[in-house]
């Protein structure tokens, strides 16, 4: 079955998906937002080139504030006017990504970053 790209969701729709699929998104002033928390600039420009390099892939561009120690990601289909699938989707790639721990996957040889050590910590996950 194919996705309507342009077909927008209801509030209470939208609701719920965030509460199954993304608990840290939530809908507020029609955009699904997320916050992530950085350890640092360089934290938070590794969060936002993340996200840009993502958004350009998928060819749907959110909206990001950021300061020095955060990075708030807004997405919102602004041709259909409201919350689409094509939000839900770039939203998973993000917290998926942006979200990784290498170190946490069983079998993984990858270490991921020392933990407690602030000279590499650049994301403070949930």
């Amino acid at each position: 079955m194919a996705v309507d790209p342009k077909k927008t969701f209801t509030i209470n729709e939208v609701e719920d998906r965030l509460a199954i699929e993304l608990p840290h998104w939530k809908l507020q002033e029609g955009w699904i937002r997320r916050t992530y928390r950085t350890s640092s600039w360089k934290g938070t420009l590794m969060v936002i080139n993340a996200v840009g390099h993502l958004a350009e892939a998928a060819w749907h561009h959110p909206d990001i504030t950021a300061s020095y120690a955060w990075v708030e990601v807004r997405l919102m289909s602004h041709d259909a006017k409201g919350i689409t699938e094509r939000d839900f989707q770039l939203a998973k790639k993000i917290e998926e990504v942006v979200g990784w721990q290498p170190g946490l996957e069983p079998g993984s040889a990858l270490e991921g970053t020392p933990h407690g050590d602030l000279r590499f910590s650049y994301i403070k996950y949930d």
